[in-house]
């Protein structure tokens, strides 16, 4: 994602120049292989894509400098943004959430797509941020590019948002998909192993543990509300039987993966505690009435529901390198056109 970042940064210069009046110049990289690799003059992006991914060490560019950690490259040395994408495991915030913390606290602006670290501690972060007066954004953590953050952030600015539902795991949604059409569990797995859409491991996608890490995300970026994992009620779809599947089918409905989080009955405004969220992520069958019902394969879905605009649903794809790295972009431009 990082690489992908650094070759869109590259393509889109003139247009980085023209449209944000700025010059992007990446002064350091780091990688579990090489460490915190830094060159005050700024390195030469084809050069260094040339290099990183022909597996030669990236300390090899001429007049480059070398720590072993990440903490300890950026305590020696400045910059005006970090963008952050060394962990997306959904339940492990390190070494995220230090490299987050620390810039921050350096008056660093900062773009990530580490959706652990976020889920952990982005109400933290993003108070961490506006102390500092920096900015930090972390749209990728979420249906990956598909705008989703930014449409709470920006798009729906001052309305309150009461509820939110969501498809928000590809793999999951692809299985529930294929089941559908009359394929098993296992079978449709293995098709999604065999696509590259689940992991050897699947545990993260079908357990829930994904989603769960995306509305501890939403809750924060909504409600300001930090929530642990386990307050949030969680069924993923190990055990879903094909036949319940043929039978919400059959109905005229679909099974699909839900992610709710909502403002509790009573809970006031602005939210005074956790306890007036609730979040569930759990396998439902959706009238064909509800457009997530709809939304089918790897695609992802968030519906909205505010005080102002009743409902708004964003469709899109929720992995994949280059969705990913899109978000990362668009967060840097937003910081870009903030003013740095």
């Amino acid at each position: 994602m990082g690489r992908w970042l650094a070759e869109a940064i590259q393509r889109r210069r003139a247009w980085l120049e023209a449209e944000c009046d700025a010059d992007v110049v990446i002064v350091a990289v780091a990688n579990r292989r090489d460490g915190f690799i830094y060159r005050e003059a700024g390195f030469d992006v084809p050069r260094l894509l040339d290099m990183s991914v022909s597996g030669r060490p990236l300390l090899e560019y001429p007049d480059s400098r070398q720590w072993t950690t990440a903490v300890d490259g950026l305590d020696a040395t400045t910059c005006d943004v970090l963008a952050e994408a060394s962990n997306t495991n959904p339940r492990d915030p390190e070494p995220a959430l230090s490299h987050l913390k620390f810039a921050l606290i350096r008056g660093t602006h900062v773009v990530t797509s580490s959706k652990g670290a976020c889920a952990a501690a982005a109400v933290e972060l993003i108070a961490l941020a506006r102390q500092r007066s920096v900015q930090f954004r972390m749209e990728s953590t979420v249906m990956s590019g598909t705008p989703v953050l930014s449409t709470i952030r920006e798009g729906l600015a001052g309305a309150r948002v009461l509820e939110m539902r969501g498809i928000l795991n590809g793999t999951a949604n692809y299985i529930l998909t294929l089941m559908s059409r009359g394929m098993d569990y296992s079978t449709s797995l293995a098709s999604a192993q065999s696509q590259g859409f689940a992991e050897p491991d699947p545990a993260d996608d079908v357990e829930g543990h994904d989603v769960v890490a995306k509305v501890r995300v939403l809750a924060a970026a909504a409600f300001g509300q930090s929530i642990d994992a386990d307050q949030v009620t969680r069924r993923g779809i190990v055990g879903v039987s094909l036949d319940s599947v043929q039978q919400a089918m059959r109905d005229d409905k679909r099974l699909r993966l839900v992610a709710t989080i909502r403002v509790k009955d009573g809970g006031g405004w602005p939210l005074a505690g956790s306890q007036f969220v609730e979040a569930r992520v759990e396998p439902i069958a959706l009238p064909l009435t509800d457009p997530l019902a709809r939304v089918e394969g790897v695609m992802n879905a968030l519906t909205i529901r505010t005080d102002t605009t009743s409902e708004v649903t964003i469709i899109g794809p929720g992995a994949g390198r280059e969705q990913a790295g899109q978000g990362m972009f668009a967060d840097l431009v937003a910081v870009l056109r903030g003013g740095i």
